[in-house]
């Protein structure tokens, strides 16, 4: 029979996976001539190097239209077709596959394109406004974005207002009718900071179809107040769930049936922050110190710190202590999970600092039972 680290580790890997389903993937598709920034702004809006891994797969068969997936976010590109160039064929290509993919799960559609034009450039074809139009045409929401712009004292470069400028009296399908005008890193020659970043990102959640705006907040990384909310709601959720799942109050031994709505919650935290599943398997055991055969002791320790829960075998858990535990294991959770995404908690070769995980989330979580404590 297994342990009960190998059965909570087992349980919380099928919830991670569950909630991997659950959140789904937000794709992009980017365009722009060569040299305008297309990777630099992916990189410095989604946090990875995730542009300069390859072209992916093809999103249908026999396409040329390419998806390179990285959790919950897609890159769609068109590998060997070049912007400016290649523009009937591309156009073409991504018609077919945009079809095709209708038919298939959200996840798996297109949401929305960024195209970039780099702001010092001057000038803007009409053979790029065509391309725009032709993408609106074919049900794309399109966010045109300047790339490399200059910015001082905060204000832009007069040549790159010109341009915007210019653009926007074209009256193109774009979001909000303009372009954004970024700065994607900082320039350590000119001492210029990056910006116009979460402008673009903002910019994203208002046109990408609705169904898709987890999987976008979980794929970027530089809005944080986003993933802090969007966690906030699953606890609400979960500890609304857990209430449910005890208002007929059950004997403290059989505290196990209300692990897999905190085992689902505490793996769609963690993917929110983008932790991987060995990583967050972990911090998850490390935690709740699940250390009995078939986990039925998995949380006990925990949900006797919660008033009215009682410390002997037989006593009941009603809804008000089954949501309130909920709650604060959540909140704890997350606390911990948004350390281990700004770096804290790992060793100098790279591992997880299991006592240091479990201290701080007790620490977190006796923060948040003292007030219901008193009640």
């Amino acid at each position: 029979m297994p342990t009960g680290s190998d059965w909570f580790s087992t349980e919380f890997r099928a919830q991670f996976d569950k909630q991997d389903g659950a959140i789904g993937r937000f794709n992009l598709a980017i365009f722009g001539k060569t040299g305008v920034g297309k990777s630099t702004l992916i990189n410095a809006i989604f946090g990875e190097e995730v542009a300069e891994t390859g072209i992916g797969a093809p999103v249908t068969k026999g396409s040329k239209i390419y998806i390179d997936r990285h959790g919950h976010l897609g890159i769609v590109d068109t590998a060997g077709l070049e912007v400016g160039k290649d523009d009937r064929e591309i156009l073409s290509e991504l018609d077919k596959a945009m079809k095709q993919m209708r038919r298939q799960p959200l996840s798996d559609q297109i949401h929305l394109a960024w195209y970039c034009v780099r702001g010092m450039d001057r000038r803007f074809e009409e053979a790029e406004a065509d391309f725009i139009r032709r993408l609106d045409k074919l049900g794309l929401p399109v966010i045109l974005v300047l790339t490399q712009v200059p910015m001082r004292d905060g204000r832009y470069h007069p040549d790159a207002i010109a341009l915007a400028e210019h653009i926007r009296s074209l009256g193109l399908p774009i979001a909000d009718g303009r372009p954004y005008l970024t700065l994607a890193k900082d320039d350590s020659f000119t001492g210029a900071s990056a910006h116009g970043l979460l402008e673009v990102l903002d910019a994203s959640f208002r046109v990408a179809p609705e169904g898709v705006e987890l999987a976008l907040t979980t794929a970027q990384t530089i809005d944080q107040k986003r993933k802090a909310l969007a966690a906030q709601r699953d606890i609400v959720l979960a500890a609304g769930s857990a209430a449910t799942a005890a208002a007929v109050p059950i004997p403290f031994s059989d505290a196990a049936m209300l692990v897999p709505i905190q085992l689902g919650l505490m793996a769609r935290i963690a993917h929110i922050y983008k932790i991987k599943v060995e990583r967050a398997a972990l911090m998850a055991i490390a935690t709740t110190t699940a250390a009995t055969q078939g986990g039925r002791a998995a949380f006990s320790g925990l949900i006797k710190m919660v008033p009215g829960a009682g410390t002997v075998a037989g006593g009941m858990i009603g809804a008000a202590v089954a949501s309130s535990f909920t709650f604060a294991l959540g909140q704890a959770w997350l606390v911990v999970c948004q350390q281990m995404a700004s770096g804290q908690f790992l060793t100098g070769n790279g591992n997880v600092d299991t006592s240091a995980v479990r201290d701080a989330f007790l620490n977190e979580f006796r923060k948040r039972m003292a007030p219901i404590r008193r009640r």
